[in-house]
């Protein structure tokens, strides 16, 4: 299997196998939606976390106003009661009011959060250290762990704004965010290997031949956005060791040089034997 080492800019996402007769269309197709996929496992850790601690979404015309605004506006949450944490709930403010400051008790905030470091750490960067190959199935699973936590705390589900429930039915919005500007749509990725765009139509073994036991290293990038940036010469980790090698090395001649002029160092006897007597310069 030839394995691929995906990267975003200069930043590490996963490991991939696959083989030499893949097509790059499928190829891309493959990694886009593996990338996009590990991206809304992590936004619904994120937003998990803070169901967590604060409860259920607040419907979008009560989100950000204070208990008094809610009041003068006649305002009310229909879904409170409808989508109660299973074992009851746990007064918790919402400090930006955003959730609805009823969180699950603390058995049922575990699930939650055990839950969420699970399936972070399925999906994680880390596996490139660990030299472990990210596959859809992994991904999936990931995402079906979290869907099963949440039916486990949220037996009567979640409300349809909450922004946990659209991700899982594909219907997050995501206009204007941050988190947006990360997601690569399938049809507008592209690969780059080797400072060069993999041309749709080829096959991957166009461009590393057909040793299935190679790595290569190939970045993710969206159409329009130009070629993404070389690697540099030396990794992190190596220039960190010629820093510290050429400072000891310095270190060592400073040392040195402080030995050769101490005042009775032999290296100053030997230079001043060399220097002639001044009745050389007479005449």
């Amino acid at each position: 299997m030839v394995q691929l080492h995906v990267k975003r800019g200069d930043d590490s996402q996963f490991l991939f196998n696959t083989t030499v007769d893949v097509s790059v269309d499928a190829l891309v197709q493959q990694v886009a939606a593996i990338y996009n996929r590990r991206l809304k496992v992590d936004r619904i850790c994120s937003e998990m976390t803070e169901l967590a601690d604060h409860g259920i979404t607040l419907p979008p015309n009560m989100q950000g106003l204070t208990d008094e605004q809610i009041v003068d506006l006649r305002l009310r949450d229909e879904w409170e009661e409808k989508c109660a944490p299973s074992g009851g709930s746990e007064i918790k403010k919402d400090e930006i009011g955003r959730r609805n400051g009823h969180a699950p008790n603390e058995k049922m905030k575990e699930v939650l959060c055990k839950t969420t470091e699970e399936a972070k750490a399925l999906v994680s960067k880390k596996q490139v250290q660990a030299g472990v190959c990210v596959t859809m199935e992994m991904v999936r699973e990931a995402l079906d762990m979290l869907r099963g936590a949440v039916m486990i705390v949220y037996p009567m589900g979640l409300p349809p704004h909450d922004p946990i429930r659209m991700e899982f039915e594909n219907k997050e919005d995501l206009s204007g965010t941050q988190a947006s500007l990360q997601v690569i749509p399938e049809e507008e990725a592209q690969l780059w290997w080797a400072g060069k765009e993999m041309q749709m139509g080829k096959k991957l073994q166009d461009y590393v031949g057909r040793n299935e036991k190679t790595k290569i290293m190939v970045k993710i990038q969206k159409r329009g956005q130009g070629a993404p940036s070389r690697e540099p010469l030396v990794n992190a980790e190596e220039q960190k060791h010629m820093m510290l090698h050429y400072y000891r090395r310095q270190e060592e001649l400073k040392c040195s040089l402080g030995m050769m002029l101490q005042p009775h160092s032999p290296f100053l006897v030997v230079c001043f034997s060399l220097i002639p007597p001044l009745s050389w310069f007479a005449s």
